[in-house]
């Protein structure tokens, strides 16, 4: 067995013990962690679940928008094309239990109208109003699904290590501090034996010596 080739001394007991109670510490930390991570988690799919929804309604009403619009228009490119590059996002992040998850914010321009109405309709104005709704839910979104990815990869990584070091870490530490216990304990027998029979002898000795001086 791996634990019976550590030799049984006091020094490598008291090793084994020290890192036994580092391993026990280790695996309640990661229990601890994972605790928190599925619990930070489960808020965010629900999150999730709410935002999808909502964004799947915006999409809906914006596409509708668009294919009036089109109708209406022709194809609307150039007008589109007059809409500002969306410049007002800002990436950061927030720190869960040492898991770096992403922070989006986003600072909408000022809502303005940059194409003409002479040529246009209202139409046009729906389907501009309606995608602009749906860019800031999908920041939303975009940040809540990427937390969620984060924090699962994390709680698989943490899974893993509570796992090994349940299963053949801290077995394994307790079954080479129990053999060399064991070990020691055996040794301290045969050495109380061993005194024994040696005092045993030596007082049979002087008994003998004694016996022998009386008799002289």
């Amino acid at each position: 067995m791996a634990e019976q080739q550590v030799f049984p001394t006091k020094g490598n007991l008291i090793a084994m013990k020290r890192s036994l109670g580092l391993a026990l510490l280790g695996y309640d930390l990661l229990d601890r962690k994972r605790n928190i991570l599925i619990r930070e988690l489960m808020s965010l799919v629900d999150k999730a679940s709410e935002l999808r929804q909502t964004i799947e309604e915006t999409y809906k009403q914006a596409y509708s928008a668009l294919q009036l619009a089109n109708i209406s228009l022709g194809v609307i490119t150039p007008y589109a094309e007059c809409v500002p590059i969306e410049n007002g996002l800002e990436l950061t992040s927030r720190s869960v239990m040492g898991v770096e998850l992403p922070k989006l914010t986003f600072t909408p321009q000022e809502l303005d109208i940059n194409y003409g109405f002479l040529n246009t309709t209202s139409q046009l104005d729906l389907a501009y109003l309606a995608f602009d709704k749906v860019k800031k839910t999908t920041v939303t979104l975009a940040e809540v699904e990427n937390s969620i990815y984060r924090l699962s990869v994390a709680i698989r990584k943490t899974q893993r290590r509570a796992n090994a070091l349940q299963n053949i870490i801290i077995p394994r530490s307790r079954a080479t501090v129990k053999y060399i216990s064991d070990s020691l304990e055996e040794k301290e027998r045969e050495e109380f034996s061993r005194l024994k029979v040696i005092k045993a002898v030596k007082l049979k000795k002087a008994q003998s010596k004694n016996k022998e001086d009386n008799n002289g």
